[in-house]
């Protein structure tokens, strides 16, 4: 493969909130956990992102997040991913796990609620074209939506392996894709 992996898609923040439950609450069936632990990390198209850099690659990520704290969580995270953000105006989606013994009792989402998203900037469009592969991983967020990105993926399916790993949100891959998950 000549070129990085360019993953294209929505990325968010996890966070899995472990603690121990040793007793129930007095006021209702549920359990109390203590000693919470937060462990954050990269999620949907970002963890894509992290998991092909750990395995050496060199991977761009091209993403939507929010210009806030979870945002940058996001990017602090990935570490040698290089990221460019497609223009959004709202939240990075955080999505916490509260779990203890290994299962999970709850899930807490916030910044769910929609932004808009603008056109992919020249330097996005280039990296797609300097791409060796392209992973897309498209929860319907809206970042393979961006003007300019479909498109680009149109002309990139026939040339390079194209992969598409789509949620069930996420919109249909564009012809020539060579593998949809």
């Amino acid at each position: 493969m000549t070129g990085p992996l360019v993953v294209v898609g929505d990325a968010l923040l996890d966070i899995d909130l472990v603690g121990q439950a040793e007793r129930l609450c007095p006021d209702a069936p549920v359990p109390v956990l203590d000693r919470l632990v937060a462990h954050p990390r990269p999620g949907g198209a970002a963890l894509a992102a992290a998991l092909a850099a750990a395995d050496g690659q060199e991977v761009v990520l091209v993403t939507a997040l929010g210009v806030d704290d979870a945002g940058r969580q996001v990017e602090a995270l990935l570490g040698d991913v290089r990221v460019l953000r497609v223009p959004y105006d709202g939240p990075t989606p955080v999505k916490q796990r509260v779990r203890s013994a290994g299962q999970s009792l709850l899930r807490l989402d916030s910044g769910t609620g929609g932004g808009r998203i603008g056109p992919a900037a020249a330097e996005v469009l280039t990296a797609l074209e300097h791409a060796g592969a392209v992973l897309v991983a498209d929860y319907g967020r809206g970042t393979v939506e961006a003007p300019g990105i479909r498109p680009a993926l149109t002309r990139l399916a026939p040339k390079l392996p194209v992969v598409w790993d789509p949620h069930l949100r996420g919109g249909e891959p564009v012809p020539g894709v060579r593998l949809v998950t």
